[in-house]
């Protein structure tokens, strides 16, 4: 029997058309109501960009390695780098299935059971403030409350 890597896989159906919620995650200025606070410029193919979260003075690089219009957006980031894609399905009804799956973890034994959980956690939050965003124009404020404590040592 082979053994496969392990993938993380989260998935929401949000009620605004693909082309909509691809837009949500090209540009900045919409990303930034649902998941970080910074960013270098827009994903474009083959485009190196820096995503930052202020708060917890972390960021990360994002190289983009496919773009295809209001379907995938596929980027490697983090360190060790890791591949993230994210599929828009239109579903013909103004409602679009995004599934977002994030794989190629170089870790092995407990810290890979404690990236796979924290990476789960981390973009489920990110989908479910999508939806907020982009259904009720709501920022929730996910991502800033995920670790309040840690944040409020970093203020």
């Amino acid at each position: 029997m082979a053994i496969t890597s392990p993938q993380v896989q989260v998935q929401m159906l949000i009620r605004k058309p693909a082309s909509k919620v691809f837009e949500a995650f090209i540009d900045p200025e919409l990303t930034k109501n649902f998941w970080f606070t910074k960013s270098s410029g827009k994903l474009e193919k083959g485009k190196t960009v820096k995503w930052e979260w202020e708060m917890y003075n972390v960021s990360t690089s994002v190289r983009v390695k496919e773009i295809v219009q209001n379907k995938k957006i596929s980027i490697d980031w983090g360190d060790p780098a890791t591949a993230v894609d994210f599929n828009f399905e239109d579903r013909g009804d103004g409602t679009t299935y995004v599934t977002i799956q994030n794989y190629g973890f170089a870790l092995e034994g407990d810290a890979l059971v404690k990236e796979v959980n924290d990476t789960t956690g981390g973009f489920t939050t990110v989908i479910d403030g999508l939806k907020a965003y982009m259904e009720h124009d709501i920022n929730l404020n996910l991502i800033a409350d995920k670790f309040p404590d840690k944040y409020k040592k970093l203020s």
